[in-house]
């Protein structure tokens, strides 16, 4: 059984859900030695999600952020925690409801996803940023 640990950087977005399957395959290019194994993703960071979903149709996308920011709208008042701006908090309440890490099944060197499935990274900040996450690989 293999063991594989990595850190990668995503590149730079902003506010909105984002597929990001190919990229993290690219940058993890150790996974296409795993013919059968299993990933844990972590993403490194208090204020973006991680989930899977359509990876089709980018009015999924779209109707995400619609939901996610009339679930919870940045101009919500009573939050204190607002040091670095509006999105601060609410930032921090969309991740936690989404999420940070997910567990996926590798086969054949690839995540072994369904047809219409991708990884998004749900980034909350209005300001683009870099994200880092972690990748756990266990396989043969």
């Amino acid at each position: 059984m293999k063991t594989i640990q990595k850190t990668i950087k995503l590149k730079s977005r902003g506010r909105g859900f984002h597929i990001i399957t190919d990229e993290i395959e690219q940058l993890v290019p150790e996974m296409r030695g795993i013919n059968i194994g299993i990933a844990n993703i972590l993403i490194r960071h208090t204020s973006a999600g991680l989930t899977v979903n359509e990876n089709a149709d980018p009015s999924v996308r779209q109707d995400f952020d619609t939901f996610f920011d009339s679930l919870v709208p940045d101009d919500a008042s009573g939050y204190t925690h607002t040091f670095e701006g509006k999105d601060d908090m609410t930032s921090h309440i969309k991740s936690s409801i989404i999420g940070s890490n997910l567990s996926l099944p590798i086969s054949d060197g690839r995540f072994n996803l369904g047809t219409w499935q991708g990884i998004y990274l749900c980034e909350f900040r209005d300001r683009p940023r870099s994200r880092s996450l972690t990748i756990t690989i266990l396989g043969d």
